[in-house]
């Protein structure tokens, strides 16, 4: 299967458009079209539907395997030309919102570091695409347990810190005066899903056996300020690390107690780590 081929496709797909894909992907329509016939008879089965523009059963099938095998691909052009380039001066970091401790904003390169604030499921794919020289993931797990990442490629992973998690909530929810809650007792709360800015609300089904945590607000954002506020007023919990949920104005933040967990932090590259970024593992005691 040509990848070419199968990267015109994926892009006709998610577009619903011949024309549009074509404009995209810097192609004529006609080439387009040319592409989708040659993968369709390559594979001997009919991948779109033209009116609408829609993939059919084949074709939503095919869209399972295209996004893992595209990515496959970037890895490994990426390894391979990083393995040939001269060494970069500079380090590029991907974390996500909530690994940006204060200790690890300190143990950030005084200068030369462009970093990206990305959602964490994003991170091990700009890593393993170059897009990032060292990744900065986060999230819920057993105290010394490893993250579970997803296999975009063979990355190099590395603990570089637990704290314990709280549970964020106005100062005066009836919870508030409490000493710890128990994830269990909190499973029918109204609680905020920002996958992005705070610990995922799948993180704590997972953590309860799969059910409960049903969101009142979905805020779509990375800034960990903006969910403490929603937090504070009262549009519903979240569960933070123990040092961004603390001294939040109008809220208590109090701690977990219940299943033992914590929040977890690893830096996550490809190959060995050198220079600016071998620095920043040494000061956030990057460990396995």
């Amino acid at each position: 299967m040509d990848p070419h081929l199968l990267r015109t496709y994926v892009t006709v797909a998610r577009l619903a458009s011949f024309s549009e894909a074509a404009r995209e992907l810097g192609y004529t329509q006609s080439a387009v079209s040319q592409h989708i016939a040659a993968l369709e008879q390559d594979l001997g089965a009919t991948l779109l539907t033209r009116r609408p523009v829609a993939p059919t059963a084949a074709g939503e099938r095919l869209l399972d395997h295209a996004g893992p095998l595209l990515l496959r691909l970037d890895a490994a052009r990426a390894d391979v030309v990083r393995m040939a380039a001269a060494p970069a001066h500079g380090l590029s970091l991907a974390a996500a919102p909530t690994a940006l401790t204060a200790r690890a904003v300190a143990a950030l390169p005084a200068a030369g570091v462009t970093l990206r604030v990305l959602p964490r499921e994003e991170i091990p794919a700009a890593v393993a695409t170059g897009t990032a020289d060292l990744g900065l993931v986060d999230g819920l797990a057993a105290p010394s347990d490893p993250l579970r990442l997803p296999d975009v490629a063979p990355l190099t992973t590395h603990g570089a810190g637990e704290e314990p998690v709280r549970v964020l909530l106005p100062t005066g929810h009836p919870l508030a005066r409490r000493p710890g809650l128990r994830l269990g007792d909190l499973a029918d709360a109204r609680w905020l899903d920002a996958p992005d800015a705070g610990l995922p609300l799948a993180h704590l089904r997972a953590a309860n056996g799969g059910h409960g945590f049903r969101p009142a607000l979905r805020y779509e954002g990375t800034d960990v300020r903006t969910l403490t506020t929603l937090a504070a007023a009262g549009h519903g919990l979240a569960l933070l690390p123990e040092s961004a949920a603390t001294a939040v104005p109008g809220a208590t933040a109090v701690p977990l107690t219940h299943p033992r967990v914590v929040h977890r932090m690893e830096l996550v590259y490809v190959g060995s780590l050198a220079g600016a970024a071998a620095t920043l593992a040494r000061a956030l005691g990057a460990r396995g």
